[in-house]
């Protein structure tokens, strides 16, 4: 593992890597197949880390160049994980080629390994600890000396006196640069070598100026020279590098810290009951492990032998423990916190819940927001600017105001130190890491980096209903009262869905039920089975057909299905299905807030109406098929409204993807959590809420973070280069920049549960529906 260096800002000179680099790669690394994985029928994607990123110009250069190799669909740079993930096509280019083309630009890429990046940085840590100390400790002893020069100049020093000083300043200060200014040297050469820029050749430009200037001066036996200021100079760029680095260290990315879960040896019980550990690659699905209590579950699997409880925070977000028994599901991540467990591997490795969660987070992190656009452009343009705003300071100083060359050449490093877009590049990435983060740790995935963004300009929040604002979990009511064999018949094609009233039907069945062949479900409506006697319809009323008079008892206000078989009258089966324990709450919260709050249900009109006027939802309208969803949507967008879409079925899959931004809790159809920006993992609503937080939050601190970035050069640019300010203010005025914009965005890990965050408030008076409120849509 090489140590990894801070580069910055580059402008890249795209050149094709050569058949020698690619061998290159393949002796420095081996066979990459093992890290290539399947995406689709023709693409394929591997995991990278790069050493030397830093901001947004550097990434830029990245994936630019990346991006110009034929076969490359998708590269993108996670700024804080250091990760860089490529889709390509595996027939047209080869990871050795996309290294090699890394390679070309200066950069070395190996494969991810979360293990490797922390002993990486451990290393660049401790390296830049070990270049404090040495500048440290010559900057304090070269002050000395020059306060004896200060001072005996103004007593009448002899000239040989303070020649001799200079002299050991010199001694001191030389070696101390030479080692000290090794992490700005190195990147610097790496990307002069490869015929680019970047921020760091302007700040070993600016030391080594310095630094030479003041040999010179003390060749010549001049009156000043310049060490301290080298010297402290580099001492104090190594100091913001290093809190650099920790204030990172603190906005690691979600998805980094997930991916270090991953079990390091799985405990294996062979066929004859012995234990062996293997590494977690190796694991199969079949195959029985062993957890033992404290120990993190390895795998995805189903609990053979043991009973225990476990801690699913990670997972779900909920903060108490779940007991699980033989037969419960148990995924990667959890912890076993009672005693041992034995469990039948259903998934392991790339394919466990842990390690899909990894990559929605990684993804979500890696996505472009408009704002991220505008830093990588302002960054892509630092390199050319700050050098021609350098070597225009110097000259307008020395040709046209007459200064010497000393203090003109002073004034033109204070230029090249100060003239920093780091702030600018850190403003975005740095916010959305820490609010993923965050929101992990309320059980919130963020799929999609940018959702924060367009949440946060969210004025209308839809809500369906079942499996939404309600449980999912409904109860079949008076079983006793159902005949035995109608309900198993019902419950057999019922089997096929995942609709939540269909597995509710299953069991209260009781006993096993086999699902019948041949089922085909209707989105929003129901499912259909050809029998030997005819058609079998399970679904709503109007499905089969059923006239409002046909019940046979009154209406009520639960969810209903209908079973109709031939030569049979339809069969209703009413459920009972609770709201969300703190649903009244949140939908509270956003109508406190300002938000128009909506309820959109294929359910029966008196079943929503019951359910709206429960959760106090003033607008709402059933029998809504999807395509009425869909045009709902569209029609607020239409309008001027900024709508969220917060759903779970397969029948809400299109109103999803319509939305600006969607919602799915993590027990909802496969496709509606797909379509979703957002999916929330426990059983309550509150990550609906605390997202709609977050992301009001991260916007603010994004506004701010690009505030500070352009005051600071607004500031200090021009006083750089009308003389104000020395090249020692500039150094500390360049870290501190990045500080400042990093600790901002800290703020929201430290802020609590989102009380102190101001919603705004949001314009009524726009209507997308015909008629009365809750009538339904037409």
């Amino acid at each position: 593992m090489t140590q990894l260096f801070a580069g910055d800002c580059c402008v890249p000179v795209l050149t094709q890597p050569s058949a020698d680099g690619e061998a290159a790669v393949r002796d420095r690394l081996g066979a990459l197949d093992p890290y290539i994985h399947s995406v689709g029928a023709d693409a394929a994607e591997i995991h990278l880390m790069v050493e030397g990123m830093s901001c947004g110009g550097c990434i830029s250069t990245i994936e630019r160049t990346l991006m110009a190799i034929g076969g490359v669909s998708a590269a993108r740079v996670n700024l804080s994980s250091s990760r860089l993930r490529v889709v390509f096509d595996p027939v047209a280019v080869t990871p050795e080629h996309l290294i090699a083309a890394l390679d070309s630009q200066g950069y070395r890429a190996v494969p991810y390994d979360p293990v490797a990046l922390h002993a990486g940085r451990d290393m660049e840590e401790r390296r830049l600890l070990r270049a404090m100390a040495v500048a440290g400790f010559a900057a304090a002893n070269v002050m000395l000396l020059s306060v004896s020069v200060w001072a005996g100049n103004v007593q009448d020093m002899g000239p040989a006196t303070r020649t001799l000083l200079h002299w050991i300043s010199a001694l001191l200060t030389v070696p101390a640069v030479f080692y000290a200014g090794r992490p700005f040297f190195d990147s610097a050469l790496a990307a002069i070598r490869s015929g680019r820029t970047n921020m760091d050749v302007p700040i070993s430009l600016a030391v080594v100026l310095a630094t030479g200037m003041s040999l010179l001066q003390t060749l010549s036996g001049a009156e000043h020279a310049y060490f301290d200021s080298a010297i402290s100079l580099l001492f104090f760029l190594l100091i913001g590098r290093y809190l650099d680095r920790r204030a990172r260290g603190k906005a690691r990315s979600a998805a980094e810290q997930l991916a270090g879960l991953n079990a390091v040896a799985v405990t294996v019980v062979s066929s004859d009951g012995c234990l062996h550990a293997c590494a977690p690659a190796s694991v199969e699905a079949g195959m029985t492990v062993l957890v033992t209590a404290g120990e993190r579950i390895p795998v995805d699997g189903v609990v053979a032998q043991g009973r225990s409880d476990i801690d699913t925070q990670l997972i779900t977000g909920e903060t108490l423990p779940e007991a699980v028994g033989e037969g419960d599901a148990v995924f990667a991540g959890a912890v076993n916190l009672a005693a041992p467990l034995k469990l039948t591997v259903t998934a392991a490795g790339e394919g466990t819940l842990l390690a899909e969660i990894t990559r929605l987070m990684d993804a979500a992190e890696q996505r472009r927001a408009r704002y991220v656009g505008l830093a990588d452009a302002v960054s892509r343009w630092y390199a050319p600017v700050v050098h021609a705003m350098a070597l225009a300071a110097f000259c307008g100083w020395f040709l046209l105001a007459g200064a010497g060359w000393q203090d003109s050449l002073m004034i033109a490093i204070a230029v090249l130190i100060v003239t920093c877009p780091c702030a600018l590049g850190l403003a975005v990435p740095v916010v959305q890491v820490i609010a993923c983060a965050r929101l992990m740790r309320g059980g919130v995935l963020l799929k999609n980096g940018s959702a924060l963004e367009r949440l946060a300009r969210v004025d209308t929040i839809v809500f369906d209903k079942t499996g939404t604002l309600t449980l999912g979990r409904p109860e079949l009511r008076g079983v006793a009262a159902i005949d035995t064999e109608t309900l198993r018949a019902a419950a057999s094609i019922a089997a096929t869905s995942a609709h939540p009233l269909a597995k509710a039907l299953v069991a209260a069945a009781g006993e096993k039920i086999v699902a019948v062949d041949n089922v085909t479900e209707v989105p929003g409506a129901g499912l259909i089975w050809q029998g030997r006697d005819g058609e079998h319809r399970l679904g709503s009323r109007e499905f089969l057909g059923v006239p409002e008079s046909a019940a046979g008892e009154p209406e009520t206000g639960g969810p209903e299905i209908w079973y109709g078989r031939p030569g049979w009258n339809p069969v209703r089966f009413l459920f009972d299905d609770a709201p969300r324990p703190d649903a009244a709450r949140v939908i509270g919260a956003f109508k406190k807030a300002g938000l128009d709050v909506r309820l959109l249900s294929g359910d029966r009109e008196p079943v929503v109406e019951a359910m709206a006027h429960r959760l106090g939802i003033d607008e709402w309208a059933g029998r809504v098929t999807p395509n009425d969803k869909l045009r709902y949507l569209e029609d607020l967008r239409a309008a001027g409204r900024h709508p969220a879409m917060v759903g779970d079925g397969l029948n809400d899959a299109p109103a999803l993807a319509a939305a600006l931004v969607s919602l799915s809790p993590s027990s909802g159809a496969d496709i509606s959590r797909n379509a979703a920006d957002i999916v929330f993992q426990s059983n309550r609503l509150g990550g609906v809420w605390e997202s709609h937080l977050v992301a009001i939050r991260s916007e603010a601190l994004v506004r701010q973070n690009f505030a500070m970035a352009f005051l600071y050069n607004l500031i200090t640019v021009p006083l750089a280069v009308c003389g104000f300010v020395t090249p020692l203010i500039a150094a500390i005025a360049m870290s501190s920049s990045s500080l400042v914009v990093i600790l901002n965005a800290l703020r929201l890990g430290w802020t609590g549960s989102g009380r102190s965050v101001r919603v705004p408030s949001v314009k009524s008076g726009i209507a997308t529906t015909d008629g009365e409120t809750g009538k339904g849509i037409k």
